[in-house]
């Protein structure tokens, strides 16, 4: 069989004997495609295959991975750990419990931020499957600052923002921006056709990106790479970084970004 016999999808290549390989793992970056994570499932959840992207193991201070659950699939039972999380509803419909409250239906777009010591319970509507990226985090408490509480929003409620001052790149802050009871934040950023960071950045600050929509190149340390939608990159600390989207239409990621904390000597 030749290799163009295997039928073709939007960012894979055919098999062959040597391998063919977007991903790249450097000292503090990550280029992760999604054709080469595994999958993996986890005994807090039924009916759910989870993808991890990002882990202590490859150098990040988070968690990240994709949860893909199967209609009426999700947690077996509230979980509670001292650990904070934060969910996207990338495709589908689930049903979120935090707390014990009644469940909240949620749609493509939604998310749900859960701190420490706080029980959620998820669940897939049961017409269809639902995609959500995950993020758990170790929180770093700050003398005299209370934890924060939890929080379930839509993004398309949400307001566009352009702090940078320039035209054509906007931001949606999905978890407050300067509230320092946060350790960390989750970014939507949007690019119209051609409109690049300002500067490479270089800075302290680790990132967890998923790409969204669009499609893009991406500067990591000192090499460019193509990124596409279910792409993920993990960006460690002082990692040289820029987007220069090339899509002809906008391009969008979902962004971690950790802040409002010192540094660990």
């Amino acid at each position: 069989m030749h290799p163009t016999d295997f039928p073709s999808q939007p960012g894979t290549v055919p098999p062959g004997s040597i391998g063919h390989n977007r991903g790249v793992v450097g000292r503090n970056f990550a280029f992760i495609p999604p054709e080469g994570v595994l999958k993996s499932r986890l005994p807090a959840w039924a009916s759910t295959t989870v993808r991890f992207l990002a882990a202590p193991t490859l150098g990040a201070g988070f968690a990240q991975y994709l949860l893909e659950i199967e209609p009426a699939g999700g947690t077996v039972k509230p979980i509670c750990v001292d650990l904070q999380h934060f969910f996207y509803v990338v495709t589908g419909g689930v049903d979120v419990s935090i707390d014990a409250d009644p469940p909240v239906s949620l749609t493509a777009g939604a998310f749900v931020y859960v701190p420490p010591g706080v029980s959620f319970a998820l669940s897939c509507h049961p017409t269809a499957s639902a995609r959500v990226i995950a993020v758990k985090k170790r929180y770093e408490t700050a003398e005299g600052i209370a934890a924060p509480r939890a929080i379930i929003g839509q993004q398309q409620a949400m307001p566009m923002t352009n702090h940078t001052g320039l035209a054509g790149r906007g931001f949606k802050h999905l978890l407050p921006m300067g509230d320092l009871r946060f350790d960390f934040e989750m970014n939507l950023m949007f690019f119209q056709p051609g409109v690049c960071f300002p500067a490479v950045e270089t800075h302290i600050m680790e990132h967890g990106l998923f790409m969204l929509e669009g499609q893009g190149l991406y500067y990591l340390g000192n090499t460019w790479h193509e990124i596409w939608v279910d792409d993920f990159i993990w960006m460690g600390s002082f990692c040289p970084q820029q987007f220069h989207p090339t899509g002809l239409a906008h391009s969008v990621y979902l962004l971690y970004k950790n802040v409002n904390r010192d540094v660990v000597l």
